[in-house]
């Protein structure tokens, strides 16, 4: 645990072998496995080496260096945290190089039918981790220390601490053969489709989720859950995949949850200093969770140390503090940042009851390099007014005692409505952008979606704004104008486009499908109707690919137009088009 000694992380002799270079085919040994872990590591405390990567599996599962120093120094809470017996908190780190395995069309799948906040991470990998730290006379150092880690491209934090509550401490008993038989079981799973409610074993206990979907409904609660009948044990149920108790998480701040809203709509940097790695990462997961719907599009990290790979680029002082929420248990920081706009500091968790000793705002000059008081250090003034009615909501819910889960159904509603009532009129607007469906003709490149124009979009507001979905008040017009500068809004309007043009492109499909194509090949070269032939198979690709929202009636008759049109060639073209 000691992080500030000089040896450094060191790959272990792993007992399951070294990695090779071969990459997973969809039907070879670990494809299922993939779907949901990239691997799992274990890391230890050598008295010599530091910090050491034990154990990779499956074995032949690519790591730079710079991925496993990085995994070994997150996978330990550092000194200033104590955290003795058993401790679960999560990392985030950048990915190093390129595609290391196969983009498998499941995983595209599964992709494109998830909520946008909820799909894979191409660039980051996500660490859940399980750390345990008891007293060993064995062991030169007097204690056992050991950690368990998950690596995953998926943020299903609550999937992935459930499994290692089952997992890690039957691990630290038996090493091994118990891992061997718990990714072997995992390697059966089926894959995460979204909108699917999954039974999946693992040490003789079922965890059974429900895979979230696009088309389910944020405010209706969760999924109603399979039927337990036939299965034997009963099913562990959760709830969520992924959201965690936000009204524990927020119970320090909760009078300051809509200036944090705004900070992160803005995308500002944030510093958020925590006792431990645990109240870190989840104070920054909850965080990142509050633009839902809207997908976090900032870089984002649960756990950071002095040892990571990005420190240096994230303490420059040469130019602004980068978008990030960062999360810190280390004092030291409070001195390296001082120049960020926002720190949030936060004490020790207090025990379930009465509503704990809310944190003040406080200036930022006010920040001092170690006894740092529990605060919320910022300049910052808001756009819109407070909303005191929901602070007096979850006050009445606490003297009611109402229970964790309904007050966070509260307070996420709360966050969703106000998220909806912001991006609804630029959905709107957005809309508007998009060519009239008459416009399109089979035979003409699809209309271009028009440019977005912020001044027309800010005159659009006083007749459809967010005034009509939303009873606060305030300065909408600036937080708008704030927002068109954040990696946000780049963000949702690329996908946006994205989407739009994807629609454009289905459309102009279905215009061709629907038209008569003999007529149109009578006065055409050879060259156009080839043409007409690549650019029909190009699209069938794509919307094959699941890239495309196409219907299965539209695939079928472009294939049908397709070797109707190939049938019109000469037959040395038809051999060019559809070699045998």
């Amino acid at each position: 645990m000691d992080q500030g000694s000089g040896a450094g992380p060191h790959r272990a002799r792993g007992r399951l072998g070294a990695p090779s270079c071969g990459a997973r085919a969809p039907g070879a040994p670990w494809a299922r496995f993939s779907a949901w872990l990239e691997c799992v590591c274990v890391v230890t405390f050598d008295l010599e080496l530091g910090q050491a990567l034990e154990l990779v599996y499956p074995s032949d599962f690519q790591l730079t260096d710079k991925e496993k120093s990085s995994i070994c120094y997150l996978s330990f809470p550092d000194s200033h945290s104590g955290c003795l017996g058993d401790t679960q908190f999560s990392f985030r780190i950048r990915r190093c190089g390129g595609l290391r395995r196969p983009w498998h069309a499941d995983d595209r799948h599964c992709d494109t039918g998830a909520p946008v906040s909820l799909q894979r991470e191409p660039a980051h990998y996500f660490g859940y981790v399980y750390f345990r730290q008891v007293k060993d006379g064995s062991v030169k150092r007097g204690y056992f220390q050991k950690s368990l880690v998950l690596v995953s491209r998926l943020p299903f934090v609550r999937l992935f601490q459930a499994l290692l509550s089952l997992v890690a401490p039957e691990y630290f008993d038996k090493l091994a053969p118990c891992l061997e038989a718990v990714c072997s079981e995992i390697d059966q799973w089926p894959a995460p489709v979204p909108g699917q409610t999954l039974n999946l074993p693992v040490m003789g206990v079922v965890l059974q989720v429900h895979i979230p979907s696009r088309a389910d409904m944020p405010e209706s609660g969760p999924p109603k859950q399979c039927s337990h009948k036939n299965l034997l044990p009963a099913p562990v149920v959760l709830t969520s995949v992924h959201e965690l108790d936000l009204f524990r998480c927020f119970r320090p701040v909760l009078a300051h949850v809509q200036l944090l809203w705004e900070l992160l709509l803005l995308g500002e940097p944030l510093l958020v200093l925590a006792p431990s790695p645990a109240v870190s990462s989840e104070m920054v997961l909850a965080l990142t969770s509050c633009l839902q719907p809207l997908k976090f599009c900032c870089d984002y990290r649960p756990y950071f140390t002095v040892h990571d790979s990005e420190f240096k680029e994230f303490t420059t002082r040469t130019q602004a503090p980068p978008s990030v929420v960062l999360g810190v248990t280390n004092p030291f920081f409070i001195k390296t940042l001082q120049h960020w706009p926002h720190v949030l500091r936060i004490g020790e968790p207090k025990m379930p009851g009465d509503l704990p000793k809310q944190v003040k705002l406080k200036k930022p000059s006010r920040l001092k390099t170690l006894d740092t008081k529990p605060g919320l250090y910022t300049a910052y003034t808001t756009y819109l007014h407070r909303d005191k009615a929901l602070l007096r909501r979850l006050l009445k819910g606490l003297q009611k005692k109402r229970p964790s889960d309904v007050q966070t159904a509260v307070l996420r509603r709360h966050l969703l409505e106000l998220t909806q009532s912001f991006i609804l009129p630029l959905e709107h607007y957005m809309a508007s952008l998009m060519p009239l469906q008459k416009s399109i003709t089979p035979w003409k490149t699809p209309p271009q979606i028009h440019p977005f124009r912020q001044d027309d979009f800010l005159r659009s507001l006083e007749h459809s704004g967010p005034q009509l979905t939303c009873l606060l008040k305030g300065d909408w017009l600036g937080l708008y104008r704030r927002f068109f500068k954040s990696p946000h809004f780049d963000g949702w309007y690329r996908q946006r486009h994205k989407e739009m043009t994807q629609k454009l492109e289905a459309l102009h499909l279905e215009a061709i499908c629907e038209a008569n194509i003999e007529i149109w090949m009578k006065d055409k070269s050879e060259v156009e109707v080839v043409d007409l032939v690549l650019k029909l198979r190009e699209r069938l690709v794509r919307a094959q690919g699941h890239q495309l929202p196409v219907k299965e009636a539209t695939l079928k008759r472009a294939r049908l137009y397709i070797e109707t049109v190939i049938g019109s060639l000469p037959k040395d073209l038809q051999v060019i088009l559809c070699p045998p």
